[in-house]
């Protein structure tokens, strides 16, 4: 037996929306979509790295306003790279914690998803 990693799924409200953030401001690709029908709810997968999200609008697939914890390296190369696009909904920081360098940012529909470079 072996398990591969989860993959989490965020509710959403908006296509646009969703590409705006998760696309253009995070940097993620958009890899698929799915309905069932053209008047049906989205479900989509998109990824960065090794990190692979679904969205969906299925009122049953998730909650709004879930959180996410993303173990990561580089966290001030990251900062930089989201500092130059210059996304008017978010400015994240780097806050420092016992645990290591956070940078959290919330998507349009209250989702948050904490990137972490580990203390040693």
């Amino acid at each position: 037996m072996k398990l591969s990693p989860a993959i989490p799924i965020f509710r959403i409200f908006s296509i646009d929306k969703a590409k705006e953030f998760y696309v253009d401001f995070l940097g993620f690709k958009w890899e698929w979509e799915h309905r069932f029908s053209e008047d049906a709810p989205l479900y989509a997968q998109i990824s960065r790295d090794a990190m692979t999200l679904h969205l969906s609008e299925h009122f049953g697939d998730a909650t709004p306003g879930s959180a996410l914890f993303v173990p990561m390296k580089g966290i001030d190369e990251w900062h930089a790279e989201l500092t130059q696009k210059n996304y008017r909904h978010a400015r994240p920081g780097v806050e420092t914690m016992p645990w290591g360098r956070v940078l959290s940012v919330s998507d349009p529909f209250g989702n948050r998803i904490s990137f972490c470079e580990r203390a040693e």
